[in-house]
């Protein structure tokens, strides 16, 4: 992958639509009996792609339907199409179709298998009609884009006086098939509004939209009305869902028993539904402001016992988006409330498969699509300068001016995964850079948000990047070592992966790569040593300076020139490179002396001292063939650093 390609990623790459039904992620709630009748509870697998690309307008329909007449696969394309409509009209079998529908990786004709689907059913009886509504519930936001929904009943919009030849009512059918996509959510009610600016006058498209609008949805109780046009079991069965879950939020914002709430929802049974549950609990937020923290404690726990899952979440935020403009006539205030909850999420890390630019189709909201739009293109600039400059101080200047500390997380997801597609140099250069910023900018949870959003998407990484789990266990084992993270942190990570997902086998990797004999060195030299940031160059100055302390004795002098080098993540080198000298050349009180003077003045803090005491512990074995008394002498150090509380008590262990 091209450094310009990946300019075009946001947060994490998405997932293909095979890759989530060879996890079987795809299946229909039927009580554990065969699905009859077509008939099985709407369900909405991951989403893996939210695209905007008639946002704003639904014009052009009929040039991109002309373009595929162009294309030479397109015969063919129409003829599986029609077969699989019509097996899935003989079975009720959804994965089956959504599985076959994958197999024809023609994304960009998706559009047509929505107009097919209906325009088939129009000429059947109620029983298909239901089951083609059921389907496009079904395959709404995976195998099918919202793109590619407004798309496909456009093109349905354009031919419908076509469709009358045939089909006399065909307009009230498609009338019926467009307000029962609005009430499943899968059309936004602003559909029909750009739908009619884009028709000509008096044309039986526009015809549709005016029944859809004033004989069904703006009828008293249109949902159930519309709802049953096609027999209603299916429907009844969401209904039921949306019942329970209205009331166990409800229960929920009263007693604020996070673990009850949570467990309601996993007895639900409906992990393809849990969308519902976020735009329900989002609505209530923006509703009642006073609940909003309840809410967002909730969905992170649910985030975090992978019960609702990051496209589930996406899903939620996106349905909640697409209805602002209704919700915005009974609170004024719910776009600023949407927009804060919104960027919470993101920098959680909830939501890192939603493509931010789908984010709401109003205009107030675009302020804040930028705004992110824009923090994204500004760090892959400044990731790229920092690449070129290796300046660190310039990078850090340059987040600060962007004021956007909520995004953190995302720079560092950004940082890491432009450097995982480039030379040994540039890794070395972002593991530094962590932990420059650790040390300024970020704080512990930014750095943990970051990397649990790598975490979960670099099995689509892979697609892009081969060794992207061995990169990425490197870069997670690198930033234990140098003290961006703690090993605690590790457990803390793995909580908020899905379990045996290969973002799970990723972290476990990590800590194989730490328990391992001299994991410090090596770790440190995985990318080759002596780049980005120079290492080489870093350990020299530090084994001049202490040459220089040894022979003159001057303190403040080697103080300043620790000061100078400013590179306080790697202050263990000197720790380690004062013992062994202190060892070797026979030393102890003067290289303690400089040990004892940085801690007091703050340069060498406990952790790095720690774990230069920690290095030397490792490589005793080595040095041993040199000074047969290392092990003694290092005991004695070990000892005095415990007494003047340079180290964690952890080092005792360490020693014996």
């Amino acid at each position: 992958m091209s450094a310009q390609q990946e300019d075009e990623i946001l947060p994490p790459l998405p997932r293909s639509p095979s890759a989530i039904l060879s996890d079987g992620q795809l299946r229909i709630v039927t009580g554990g009996k065969p699905v009859t009748n077509g008939i099985a509870l709407r369900h909405n697998p991951p989403s893996n792609d939210v695209s905007n690309q008639i946002n704003g307008t639904l014009g052009g329909a009929t040039e991109v339907e002309n373009a595929m007449h162009s294309s030479p696969s397109c015969d063919d394309y129409r003829k599986n199409m029609a077969t699989i409509i019509s097996e899935y009209f003989s079975t009720g079998d959804v994965l089956l179709a959504a599985s076959e529908l994958v197999d024809l990786g023609v994304e960009e004709q998706h559009h047509y298998f929505v107009k097919k689907l209906v325009s088939m059913s129009m000429d059947r009886r109620d029983k298909e009609k239901e089951m083609a509504s059921v389907l496009l519930s079904s395959l709404y936001n995976d195998t099918l884009t919202p793109s590619h929904i407004k798309l496909g009943f456009m093109n349905l919009l354009e031919s419908v006086e076509d469709l009358s030849v045939d089909i006399p009512n065909a307009v009230d059918l498609l009338a019926i098939f467009i307000a029962r996509a609005v009430v499943d959510d899968i059309l936004p009610p602003v559909f029909l509004a750009r739908a009619r600016d884009s028709l000509s006058g008096h044309s039986k498209g526009l015809e549709a939209l005016q029944v859809a609008e004033k004989s069904y949805l703006s009828v008293p109780h249109h949902a159930e009305v519309i709802a049953g046009k096609w027999g209603g079991s299916t429907h009844t069965g969401v209904e039921e869902v949306k019942k329970k879950i209205s009331d166990l939020l409800s229960e929920f914002t009263e007693g604020g028993d996070v673990a009850e709430a949570c467990r309601c929802v996993r007895e639900l049974g409906v992990p393809f539904y849990h969308h519902e549950v976020v735009k329900r609990a989002l609505t209530l937020a923006v509703e009642k402001p006073q609940t909003e923290a309840l809410i967002l404690n909730l969905l992170e726990k649910s985030v975090q016992d992978c019960l609702i899952s990051t496209s589930q979440i996406a899903k939620g935020f996106s349905r909640i988006s697409e209805n602002l403009d209704d919700l915005t006539l009974d609170v004024p205030s719910a776009k600023t409330t949407f927009e804060h909850l919104l960027q919470k999420a993101l920098a959680a890390g909830w939501i890192e498969n939603l493509n931010p630019n789908s984010i709401s189709s109003d205009e107030s909201s675009k302020e804040e699509k930028i705004t992110l739009k824009r923090y994204k293109e500004e760090c892959v600039k400044i990731i790229k300068e920092y690449f070129l400059s290796d300046d660190v101080p310039e990078l850090i200047r340059s987040l600060e001016e962007l004021r956007a500390p909520l995004y953190n997380p995302i720079f560092l997801k950004r940082l890491i995964t432009i450097a995982m597609d480039r030379k040994d140099r540039e890794k070395e250069m972002a593991s530094a850079l962590l932990s420059s910023l650790s040390m300024e900018l970020f704080s512990s949870e930014d750095v943990v948000k970051g990397f649990v959003m790598l975490l979960r998407s670099v099995e689509d990484t892979a697609l892009d990047i081969l060794d992207a789990p061995k990169q990425l266990a490197l870069f997670l084992a690198r930033a234990v070592v140098d003290e961006v993270l703690v090993p605690l942190n590790l457990d803390e990570i793995s909580k908020k992966l899905r379990p045996n997902s290969v973002g799970s086998e990723t972290a476990h990797m990590a800590r194989v790569l730490l328990s391992a004999r001299h994991a410090g060195e090596r770790i440190l030299r995985c990318w080759g040593g002596g780049t980005g940031w120079q290492v080489e160059d870093a350990k020299d100055k530090v084994a001049k300076l202490l040459e220089e302390y040894a022979a003159g004795g001057e303190l403040r002098e080697a103080c300043r020139c620790i000061r100078d080098i400013a590179r306080p993540f790697f202050n263990h080198e000197v720790v380690k490179k004062a013992l062994v000298m202190a060892m070797e050349k026979k030393i102890d009180n003067l290289m303690l002396d400089l040990l004892e003077e940085c801690f007091d003045q703050g340069l060498i803090t406990i952790n790095q001292m720690s774990k230069g005491f920690s290095r030397v512990r490792e490589s005793l074995e080595d040095l041993s063939l040199d000074v047969p008394n290392a092990a003694e002498k290092y005991g004695e150090y070990v000892e005095y650093a415990l007494k003047h509380n340079w180290v964690l008590p952890a080092i005792v262990d360490d020693a014996t």
